[in-house]
């Protein structure tokens, strides 16, 4: 991964390959009354600034509409708000003239006014499905790209990309976490746009004259979300009569609020303590939240990649126990239950040691609604 930091030139804006709209980086300001579209993605700018208060913001800019116009509403919104503002545009060489978009959205950064401005040149590592390798590789460059640990990195993510997160959960079967889509606050993340359609960003930058990249991939039905946008989403607003875009976002926003609790109820109900758990006093709570301790209990010893099968078995040895065997984790790791008392330990029974849980604590790319922006 490479990064350069861009200096302000005087030059004209570079060409956008396979942009829409005008080549410019003129704004709405002063020329007339203010587009609804360009008040709306202003006023969501604002509310999450003033919600959040990061010491700065880098917005992670692809060249698309949404993250234009994230980077349009905060240049005029952060200096107001006395928050420092640059941005950061990644390319991953994955396709022609991925430089020249990169160098793009580095210009109109800078016409914009936004200071920092980095290109983050990155190399997609095959493994885990080409979407996933390449989020995994951006949200690496993006946080490396913070100034300081107390920036953010705004992420241009919409109401609709968050009610396709909600549609992969349901049908993908993989819990009601997945279900309850992308947070607003997601430290070092902020997404100001979870409440904004993609259309209003489209109508933003139309309405201030930005050119913009459609990403052909968006629109590749070889990758899963672009069928979700192009197909599912539009046959359930036809079935349902519409409305169902922002009735899954809700949903979303519903049910984060009731896992917090649950969270928040698992935290206070008892404190794991290293290798071993109490599996007496962890029957006595409901199973949301005991499956909630054990999970955190696993993960604070190395166990990662947790599926709901080996959570179900774990859980099994405390509040289903009858003499079965060790339930066998990833990283070699097993759980069972001996001598009255829960144990991660090695296969060959001897304790997870606390070099090998820390080898493998990688960090991961948070989930993602597609590109951002």
């Amino acid at each position: 991964m490479a990064g350069v930091e861009v200096p302000p030139a005087a030059a004209g804006p570079p060409a956008v390959p396979g942009g829409v709209g005008a080549a410019s980086a003129r704004t709405a300001r002063g020329n007339g009354p203010l587009a609804p579209a360009v008040a709306e993605v202003r006023l969501a700018v604002r509310r999450l600034l003033t919600a959040a208060r990061p010491e700065g913001v880098l917005v992670a800019c692809s060249g698309g509409p949404d993250s234009v116009a994230l980077a349009a509403a905060t240049a005029f919104e952060a200096p107001r708000a006395g928050v420092p503002a640059g941005l950061v545009t990644v390319d991953h060489q994955l396709q022609p003239r991925s430089a020249e978009r990169a160098a793009a959205a580095a210009h109109l950064a800078r016409a914009l006014g936004l200071d920092p401005v980095r290109v983050e040149t990155v190399t997609v590592t095959p493994g885990g499905g080409p979407e996933a390798a390449a989020r995994a590789a951006r949200y690496a460059a993006l946080e490396a790209a913070r100034p300081a640990p107390g920036w953010a990195v705004l992420l241009a993510h919409t109401l609709d990309d968050q009610a396709e997160t909600v549609l992969l959960g349901l049908g993908r079967g993989s819990g009601p976490r997945s279900i309850a889509g992308m947070r607003p606050v997601d430290p070092p993340w902020l997404r100001p746009l979870l409440g904004v359609r993609r259309a209003t960003t489209k109508a933003a930058c139309v309405a201030e004259g930005h050119a913009v990249w459609e990403d052909p991939h968006n629109a590749d039905p070889r990758f899963v979300r672009s069928r979700l946008r192009h197909e599912v989403l539009p046959l359930l607003e036809d079935v349902l009569s519409g409305g169902v875009a922002e009735a899954l976002a809700r949903t979303a926003d519903l049910l984060r609020a009731d896992l917090d609790a649950l969270d928040a109820f698992a935290a206070a109900a008892t404190t794991p303590n290293g290798t071993e758990l109490d599996p007496t006093v962890l029957a006595a709570q409901p199973p949301a939240v005991r499956t909630r301790i054990l999970r955190d209990w696993l993960r604070a010893n190395g166990a990662r990649g947790l599926t709901a099968a080996q959570l179900k078995a774990v859980d099994a040895l405390v509040a289903d126990w009858h003499g079965q065997g060790a339930v066998a984790l990833a990283a070699g790791l097993a759980v069972r239950r001996r001598s009255g008392r829960l144990r991660v330990a090695a296969p060959d029974g001897g304790e997870s040691a606390p070099e090998a849980r820390a080898s493998s604590r990688s960090k991961q790319a948070p989930e993602a609604g597609g590109r951002d922006g």
